[in-house]
């Protein structure tokens, strides 16, 4: 899932590709290799539980549906054309980070792969691998990062930090560092959208939705509306090869994190307030009904 390149002076730290004028796909072993060894696993996985379980089939396959859709939009963000539209322009360079935080990691939070990555180990390690994700240390840590408020404040720590001029700019002229970048925007989405989807109520998951909705969309409007370039990355020279100047390429990704990122948090956060109504008035009627008789 992450980048890598071996040359400083390449306009972003991602792959090791060659320096291309024309669109093309990257074929970068630091994106190919993570992306196989989650992708095989999990379809040798469905295969076995196929065969052994008929009960909650449509379920699995839903799941399925879920983790294939998670794991297209990962390699789309990081293997397709928009990962080389990324490396020249920070308007891309968004979208990659968005479909990342809030296309991708809810997809695979839905599809709950844990289980079925597991079935495709050997029954020795898989029992193995079951002990230790069920020692207390291990299953406590992780209840405490998928807590709401842990999530939801690691996940907003993450996007601010890595925004930060001198950070950002040392991700995309690093490849160890850019690395982290797009593991800690995976990952702390992953705990995020886990604490919304499967640990909270859904009226308290959609307070961190709106929490999380406003806080980003702060930080597009302070990308979008500021006066001058916040980012020395990409270089002026590579912007205005496509009629851009760098503060309107700035712009544009600010708009990007303001818009179109923000309505995918505040749809989620609607969905969620109207299942929680739902579910409020079935209790109100069963309530009534009880006392009717």
């Amino acid at each position: 899932m992450l980048t890598l390149s071996w040359s400083a002076d390449r306009v972003f730290a991602h792959g090791p590709e060659t320096y291309s004028n024309h669109p093309s796909w990257t074929f970068d072993p630091w994106i190919i290799i993570p992306l196989l060894v989650l992708g095989v696993p999990y379809a040798v996985g469905s295969v076995v539980l196929r065969r052994r379980a008929t009960v909650g089939r449509s379920l699995r396959q839903l799941r399925s549906l879920s983790f294939l859709g998670g794991w297209l939009t990962i390699a789309a963000a990081l293997a397709s054309p928009l990962h080389w539209l990324g490396e020249r322009l920070l308007c891309f360079h968004m979208i990659e980070h968005e479909i990342l935080m809030a296309v991708s990691a809810p997809l695979l939070v839905v599809a709950r792969p844990i289980g079925t990555l597991l079935w495709s180990l050997p029954r020795e390690v898989r029992a193995a691998a079951g002990r230790l994700l069920n020692r207390p240390a291990v299953s406590l840590t992780w209840a405490w990062l998928t807590t709401g408020r842990n999530a939801t404040l690691v996940h907003g720590i993450a996007i601010w930090a890595w925004h930060a001029p001198i950070l950002f700019d040392a991700a995309v002229t690093s490849a160890p560092i850019h690395r982290l970048q797009h593991l800690s925007f995976l990952l702390t989405a992953v705990l995020f959208w886990w604490s919304v989807l499967w640990r909270s109520n859904a009226g308290l998951a959609a307070w961190h939705l709106f929490v999380t909705m406003l806080h980003t969309s702060i930080l597009g409007a302070l990308m979008a509306l500021a006066p001058r370039v916040l980012y020395h990355q990409p270089q002026p020279a590579t912007v205005a090869a496509w009629d851009l100047t760098p503060l309107e390429d700035q712009q544009l990704a600010g708009l990007i994190m303001w818009v179109p990122a923000a309505t995918i948090y505040a749809a989620a956060a609607l969905a969620l307030i109207a299942r929680w109504i739902r579910r409020s008035s079935e209790t109100g009627r069963c309530g009534d009904a009880v006392r009717a008789i």
